[in-house]
C-alpha cells in the first residue's frame, strides 16, 4: 500500500454517546469522533479517515463503504446484539480479505471480533475508578514505536484474565489494575490476508481516548494493520482444478 492511500473507518455504537450525560460531557462528539480527529492527526494527509455509526442504513458499513476500507476501527458495547447478520458476515470477508480490524475495549463481545475468533471472548471486569498500568512487552513491534515502556491511565475499568481468546499471533502489551489483576491487553491475530489487533483500554465513562499514548497506539494499530497482504488473486473461495491447472501461471515472466 502506497502513503498516500490508507483508507479508514472509525465505526462507533453511538449509543452512550447519545444517551448518558456523563459520557457526552467527556466526549461532546462521539467517542468515534474523538478517535477519528486523533488519527487525522497523526497520520496526516496520507490517510483518508471516516465515521460510520450504528443508527446508519447498514450501520454505516455499506459494501461501497468497507471495499474502500483498508482498516476498519470498532468500538461496541450495549449494542451488540443489534448489528445484523448481513454486516457481520461482510466485515468478517473483508478482513479474510486482507481488510485491518481494529477492536477496542468492549468490542471483543463485538460479533465480528467473536465470529472472527471462534471462542467466547468473555473474561472478568470491574467499573471501580481502577488504575490501570499498560507495559509493553515486545518493545521491537511497530504497534509499540514510541510507546514507553510502561504507562499510567488513572481512572479504567478493570479487565482481567481469563480472557478467552485464541493464542494471539503476536502480544504487544498487557496490563496491571489496582486491584491485583491482570490482562492481555494489546493481542495481534491474523486470519486469512487480514490483521486485527485488540486493544482494550477505553471505557465510556473515562477520557481514555484523549490519553496521547493511547491515541498513538491506536495510530500505531492502524498502520500495523493496513500492512495486510493484499494478495492479487482470489483466496476466500474454493476453486474445482483440473490437471495441470498452473502450467501458465508465470509463463510470461
Amino acid at each position: 500500500m502506497g502513503e498516500t492511500s490508507m483508507r479508514v473507518t472509525v465505526w462507533g455504537e453511538n449509543i452512550h454517546d447519545r444517551t448518558d450525560e456523563r459520557v457526552r460531557a467527556i466526549y461532546p462528539q462521539g467517542m468515534h469522533e474523538t478517535i477519528a480527529g486523533a488519527l487525522r492527526e497523526a497520520l496526516g494527509p496520507g490517510a483518508t479517515v471516516r465515521t460510520a455509526t450504528l443508527d446508519q442504513p447498514d450501520h454505516g458499513l455499506t459494501d461501497a463503504v468497507l471495499e474502500s476500507t483498508d482498516v476498519l476501527t470498532w468500538w461496541g458495547h450495549a449494542g451488540h446484539h443489534l448489528v445484523s447478520d448481513e454486516v457481520v458476515a461482510n466485515v468478517q470477508r473483508r478482513v479474510l480479505s486482507g481488510m485491518g480490524l481494529l477492536v477496542l475495549h468492549s468490542g471483543h463481545l463485538s460479533r465480528p471480533f467473536v465470529r472472527l475468533m471462534g471462542t467466547s471472548c468473555s473474561l472478568r471486569w470491574r467499573e471501580a475508578d481502577d488504575r490501570e498500568v499498560v507495559w509493553t512487552v515486545n518493545p521491537g513491534h511497530p504497534i509499540a514505536a514510541g510507546i514507553p515502556q510502561a504507562f499510567v491511565i488513572p481512572q479504567q475499568e478493570m479487565y482481567g484474565e481469563y480472557f478467552d481468546i485464541p493464542q494471539p499471533d503476536e502480544l504487544v502489551l498487557i496490563s496491571s489494575f489496582s486491584g491485583g489483576e491482570v490482562f492481555r491487553s494489546g493481542c495481534c491475530f491474523m486470519r486469512g490476508s487480514g490483521r486485527i489487533f485488540y486493544f482494550s483500554p477505553g471505557h465510556e465513562h473515562f477520557p481514555v481516548y484523549d490519553h496521547p499514548i493511547v491515541q498513538r497506539i491506536i495510530a500505531n494499530g492502524v498502520r500495523w494493520a493496513a500492512a495486510s497482504a493484499r494478495t492479487h488473486y482470489v483466496t476466500t473461495q474454493c476453486f474445482e482444478s483440473p490437471t495441470g491447472w498452473f502450467e501458465h501461471l508465470g509463463a510470461e515472466r
